[in-house]
């Protein structure tokens, strides 16, 4: 560890070097998600003869799941290993990923994959998160998350806006894939060579924390016994788990409504977009406003957005909607790393953050499922009105649980 850079004190300011790298390794950690996000369900299609909805989700099941598991061993682990290992090892899950996907001949290795996905996505994304929280302190701690996931989101976004282009011009492999070649390769090497430990800024903070409150169980306290982070625990699964349906579902009902690759392509890629680029400006709202109204607002947006999905008839229309997915979801997701880091002592943040992670991503697997078996039963739809009337639901629950602060 370079001992001048341990003696820098936690600020964005004081920081803005480290944490700008964080920045742009997690654009790299997005981009490997986004490389998947536009021309799944068509590759499925194409490749392996898919036709069930709830089998071509398959996929996003095993993403979430594997994603879920990654986010609570690394929360638990940050402390004790380090937050650069963690990251360092992400990446090197992520390396055979988009091989795989090149060479495969079998449905069973793409499950695979994205097995290996969710696990680096686990490792990668949370260890960012921890990290800029440890660099910044409590100042400017919203507006850090905001750029964070603006960072991550945004490459979401754009890498699927690519892909699917690539799809349209190419055919949908292999050469989507090889972006993701090129971004797992550039996030390893900025890992390793240039990222910096941050477990010190999180140690010092603790020293001279004045009143300092152990629980004693993190995991329990996060997941239900704390009114406060469980109400954020329980919407950020249901905010994943619209997040998993949308992944899914809509490049299957632009298929259905004969949009083309690049169609879908742009479609897919405004909500995230949108969430990412939204998030420059929402981010720092939890700093100033309260946090109960934004996630309250936040989720009920996204509910009211997908009950008018399935009503779309055209492409602006679809592209209009996609919008205002984005920015509800930007209203609470860094709203919600934020609300954790708040309401968690110190010492006990990256396993309350890691239990949040988890819980939050096994919604992808939740939404993957639910809305695969009802797609295949009430239509795709029907399957999108269901998750809209349980994001409502979720907003309801924020109003009623989160106190009043």
């Amino acid at each position: 560890m370079n001992p001048s850079y341990n003696k820098h004190p936690q600020g964005l300011k004081e920081n803005w070097q480290q944490f700008t790298l964080l920045v742009i390794v997690n654009a790299f950690v997005g981009g490997m998600v986004g490389m998947e996000r536009s021309i799944f369900p068509k590759f499925a299609h194409e490749q392996f003869g898919i036709e069930s909805t709830s089998a071509i989700l398959s996929f996003i099941t095993a993403f979430g799941i594997s994603k879920a598991l990654a986010n609570y061993v690394a929360g638990r682990f940050a402390n004790r290993h380090g937050r650069r290992i963690l990251l360092i090892w992400g990446w090197i899950i992520a390396l055979p990923v988009p091989f795989i996907l090149i060479s495969t001949l079998h449905w069973n290795w793409v499950i695979f994959a994205n097995i290996l996905l969710g696990v680096s996505q686990g490792l990668t994304w949370s260890s960012t998160v921890i990290m800029k929280i440890d660099l910044v302190g409590e100042k400017n701690r919203g507006f850090a998350m905001g750029l964070n996931e603006f960072s991550g989101y945004l490459s979401v976004g754009l890498i699927a806006l690519f892909t699917g282009w690539i799809a349209q011009e190419y055919g949908t492999t292999p050469y989507p894939f090889v972006i993701g070649i090129v971004l797992s390769i550039l996030g390893f090497s900025f890992s390793v060579l240039w990222v910096k430990e941050t477990k010190h800024f999180n140690e010092a903070e603790t020293k001279n924390t004045d009143k300092e409150i152990l629980v004693n169980s993190v995991f329990w306290d996060t997941t239900w016994r704390n009114h406060g982070l469980s109400s954020v625990t329980q919407a950020g699964l249901v905010n994943n788990l619209n997040d998993g349906m949308i992944w899914g579902l809509l490049p299957m009902l632009l298929m259905d409504l004969k949009f083309n690759d690049t169609q879908i392509g742009w479609s897919a890629a405004i909500y995230p977009a949108v969430w990412g680029i939204c998030q420059l400006f929402t981010g720092s709202w939890a700093d100033k406003f309260s946090i109960k109204r934004i996630l309250f607002w936040g989720m009920f947006i996204q509910g009211i957005g997908l009950l008018l999905l399935p009503i779309a008839a055209d492409f602006v229309s679809v592209i209009t909607i996609s919008a205002i997915l984005g920015f509800g979801t930007a209203m609470v997701y860094p709203t919600f790393l934020t609300a954790i880091a708040q309401n968690t002592a110190v010492i006990n943040r990256a396993e309350s953050i890691g239990t949040f992670r988890l819980w939050r991503d096994l919604g992808y697997a939740l939404g993957a499922i639910i809305s695969g078996i009802l797609a295949d039963r009430i239509g795709i739809g029907g399957s999108i009105s269901v998750v809209a009337l349980l994001t409502i639901f979720s907003a309801i629950t924020v109003k009623l649980r989160f106190p009043n602060t």
